[in-house]
């Protein structure tokens, strides 16, 4: 039983990561302040389906624009482990993603800056083709859905999780998730360059 889970819970995990859904919670918080209740829900459901969608598309695109452009998977694991790194390091700087909270009252915010590139942006992108290389279609599919469906609880139950474990424990998680993502950059870079010159 635990061998038919391993792949799935594998998958699960770096997509946990990188989509850090705890962390954007104060985000949504400040950008959904002024909307009403049914504007809140209106919002949570346009920032999940355009996540899992801009996800699922770049999964099953992702490698033809690969063959097109002559990249191999090594080639990317080093590219997209570098830009993990780089982005998990920015993350880690204080005021990282103020730019992101720019026009909090835009009708379609739960499109842009929500659900693309806050809750799937580069690091989810470059992770779910990763896990697919790794795992295959359905196991990442799966990790991908799974995650969504987490994105929108945390995001319906926000105030709720905002009260319970406050602005200082969100902060906190969020940095422990951030170099979580920079070790599994390090693993990408580290898997690309054995593919690509010890094989």
């Amino acid at each position: 039983m635990m061998d038919m889970l391993r792949p799935y819970i594998l998958s699960f995990i770096p997509l946990f990561v990188a989509v850090d859904a705890i962390a954007n919670i104060p985000i949504f918080l400040s950008l959904v302040e002024h909307s009403s209740k049914s504007g809140r829900k209106k919002i949570v459901l346009d920032a999940v389906v355009t996540a899992t969608a801009v996800a699922i598309i770049f999964m099953f695109i992702g490698k033809w624009v690969f063959s097109l452009l002559g990249i191999t998977i090594p080639d990317f694991q080093i590219a997209g482990g570098v830009l993990l790194f780089v982005i998990s390091v920015r993350l880690l700087l204080p005021g990282a993603q103020k730019s992101l909270l720019a026009g909090p009252h835009d009708k379609d915010l739960g499109v842009f800056p929500l659900g693309t590139p806050l809750i799937t942006g580069p690091a989810v992108l470059t992770t779910t083709l990763m896990m697919m290389n790794s795992y295959g279609t359905l196991v990442t599919l799966v990790a991908v859905v799974l995650n969504m469906f987490f994105v929108w609880v945390t995001l319906v139950k926000a105030d709720t999780i905002m009260s319970v474990i406050g602005p200082n424990g969100t902060r906190a998680f969020s940095k422990i998730m951030y170099i979580l993502l920079a070790a599994i950059a390090v693993m990408m870079i580290r898997h690309g360059i054995t593919g690509a010159f010890l094989k």
